[in-house]
């Protein structure tokens, strides 16, 4: 279990970027973190791998207070993957990815077959082991990033707005590729992102930072989709393609779940023939218990615009 205990962060001269923020969150589980730019989710997730130290309060994993842990090896650790990849320009795709197993003292040999194994996992072909970064697609970087933050199998696995670089079919296929990976693997992932569907799809529970770094609400996608906390949680839910409101309507001879644009967002799986009455409702899917604590829905938190 990650833990946010009553966290403060204050720059020199006095910028003041998170302020008591309080949050748990369970083992094995994706909690996907979501805000606009400045919302202080990429300050608060580089907390639990000791890139950002709190001036206050705790971060803890498993109960233990990461500020007692050699940076070098919690980071070694935990898995990272950010947006633009970070993968070394000089180095193979399999010798990117054997980069921290290696440096944890993991024989090479035995790394290589691992990254070997990994490639195979993510969805790449073995023919690209040998190639350079530059050589690879954007979609194919990510997902040699996701391999290398897999390879020395951590149990927390941080992700930075991995896929935002990423055209939007790419971007949909990595997402599905994760969902399926976390399947598999569960995995403690903690996923930052802007977009609001990208959190929906991806976390088990969502965190969602009002400007400042503010929890707005926390909850798995339906209970947010079911009941906003406030009109800016509504608002921000539907900011990037109007009203989520969802219906069905008949579509020769099948249930075809469509927004209030009247755009089909679906087709209901096993509904009998005839079985839609048009008023229907839809959410998305999520599981798992999170809480910000503090006797309401949210701690505080925020970062200097980036």
């Amino acid at each position: 279990m990650i833990g946010f205990e009553n966290v403060r962060k204050e720059y020199p001269g006095g910028t003041l970027a998170v302020e008591d923020f309080t949050l748990e969150i369970a083992s094995r589980e994706a909690v996907a973190l979501v805000g606009t730019s400045g919302s202080g989710k990429t300050t608060l997730m580089r907390m639990i791998n000791r890139m950002v130290d709190p001036t206050s309060g705790r971060v803890t994993i498993d109960g233990e207070d990461v500020a007692a842990m050699d940076p070098v090896r919690l980071r070694r650790s935990i898995g990272y993957v950010m947006q633009a990849s970070g993968l070394l320009p000089h180095r193979t795709v399999l010798d990117n990815i054997t980069t921290v197993p290696v440096l944890r003292g993991t024989a090479k040999g035995e790394a290589r077959e691992r990254a070997r194994e990994l490639m195979d996992t993510v969805g790449l072909d073995p023919e690209l082991a040998s190639r350079y970064p530059a050589q690879l697609s954007g979609g194919q970087q990510q997902r040699v990033g996701v391999a290398r933050g897999l390879a020395a199998d951590p149990n927390i696995l941080l992700m930075d707005e991995p896929f935002g670089a990423v055209d939007p079919i790419v971007r949909e296929e990595l997402q599905s590729e994760l969902q399926r990976l976390q399947r598999d693997l569960r995995k403690t992932i903690v996923f930052v992102t802007h977009d609001i569907d990208e959190a929906f799809r991806i976390g088990d529970c969502v965190v969602i930072l009002r400007p400042g770094g503010r929890i707005a609400q926390v909850g798995t996608p339906q209970e947010i989709l079911a009941g906003p906390a406030d009109d800016f949680v509504a608002s921000f839910v539907g900011a990037d393609r109007g009203a989520r409101t969802l219906h069905v309507e008949r579509v020769d001879g099948r249930d075809v779940v469509v927004d209030a644009d009247g755009r089909a967002a679906g087709v209901l799986a096993g509904a009998p023939a005839g079985g839609g009455n048009g008023s229907s409702g839809a959410g998305s899917r999520g599981t798992g218990s999170h809480r910000a604590d503090g006797g309401h829905e949210g701690g505080r938190g925020q970062e200097p615009p980036r």
